[in-house]
């Protein structure tokens, strides 16, 4: 079975007879690794060429093992006919070849962000709080995207299409998008004080994160990663009022595109279980145990009860780069027996990204481990 069968086959009523292996956010695994995963320069993640970014993407694909991948989007027919990389003394630049204008690329950082305007934490100098800012800060679009995709963005994606891989792409929970509007303690604070503006944000950030579903349908992707960070931090009540309805109107989104929902629920669930399966997604995906709270598979598994397939919660933060090889097979096996018992609707995953100091042959070694114990 190619890795785009054994995920599609994870979502049956039946469950799938040889357990896909992944890793969650591969595009940080790809950043903090990228030396040791593909022979390529950097910037060639920024290539107008498409057959230098398929070089790079196949080295990444047979290095890595796993079997889905996030669907990148290109630069448009007309922008990589205009455009090209230009490597000089001094860097790296993207240069119009009309206008002469240059844009110098920065390597992307390990364990970090790039570029001065990237901020590792959001902190506003005041809130807004009012319904006509939000309106301005949030715009939305008018309607959904066009029923095909003519200028060309589709081209790299067309192409690792054929790879056999199970296409992804991502999006956020609207209340946690409400981050980038407020940070944490605003979020926090205006969630306690002000729902309905809260709310209403929720609402704007719904309708975006509808078209980029639509978008990604168009593009190729068969699933939709929803993240859902900081939301463990809040009420039941609060959860079941300002963030149940909006995942669940994302997962309708996404079913009637004909794609797949995987929840990805940063965080504790004490509390919570009901409300997570509620969203009726098509897969729920954990945290490992830390933060001072534990979270099982097999916990998993009882609360979903067949409802939804399950992604494992490997400890990619201890367990992944410091185990022995013993250590990590016998785990690896618990879950995928774990797994088993949820009708075999199971996807043998991390709990988190891989961390930058965690290598290669570790994540290489995850992988092979989980298909060999997944195909009993």
């Amino acid at each position: 079975m190619t890795g785009k069968q054994k995920i599609e086959a994870a979502f049956s009523i039946d469950g799938t007879p040889e357990i896909p292996a992944v890793i969650c956010y591969e595009g940080i695994y790809i950043r903090d690794h990228w030396d040791q995963i593909t022979s390529c320069p950097w910037w060639y993640q920024y290539e107008m060429d498409i057959e230098r970014q398929i070089i790079w993407h196949e080295e990444v694909i047979s290095n890595i093992g796993k079997d889905w991948f996030a669907l990148p989007s290109s630069y448009s027919k007309n922008y990589r006919m205009n455009h090209f990389i230009d490597k000089c003394k001094d860097g790296v630049y993207i240069v119009n070849k009309e206008t002469g204008q240059k844009r110098k690329l920065e390597k992307p950082k390990v364990a970090g962000w790039s570029g001065s305007s990237q901020l590792h934490s959001v902190k506003p100098k005041r809130l807004v709080d009012t319904f006509s800012e939000i309106d301005v800060i949030i715009p939305i679009p008018s309607g959904l995207p066009p029923k095909t995709i003519e200028d060309g963005s589709n081209d790299l994606a067309n192409r690792l299409l054929e790879k056999g891989l199970y296409p992804i792409c991502h999006v956020g929970s609207p209340l946690w998008s409400t981050y980038s509007l407020w940070g944490f303690e605003g979020m926090m604070t205006m969630i306690a004080d002000h729902p309905d503006l809260v709310k209403h944000a929720c609402e704007r950030f719904l309708v975006r994160g509808i078209y980029s579903i639509h978008y990604a349908a168009i593009l190729g992707a068969s699933g939709i990663w929803i993240e859902d960070c900081m939301t463990d931090m809040i009420s039941p009540e609060a959860f079941a009022q300002l963030n149940v309805p909006y995942i669940r109107s994302l997962v309708e989104a996404i079913r009637n595109a004909g794609m797949k929902s995987i929840y990805y629920f940063c965080g504790n669930p004490a509390g919570k279980w009901e409300h997570l399966i509620d969203t009726g997604a098509d897969a729920l995906s954990l945290e490992e145990s830390k933060k001072g709270f534990k979270i099982d598979i097999e916990e998993i598994v009882e609360k979903v009860k067949g409802r939804c397939a399950v992604l494992g919660n490997l400890d990619a933060i201890n367990l992944l780069p410091n185990a022995s090889e013993d250590e990590l097979r016998k785990e690896i096996s618990r879950q995928i027996a774990s797994g088993r018992k949820n009708n075999s609707k199971f996807i043998m995953s991390l709990g988190s990204p891989v961390t930058p100091g965690t290598s290669v042959e570790r994540v290489r070694l995850y992988c092979d481990l989980a298909h060999e114990l997944g195909s009993f």
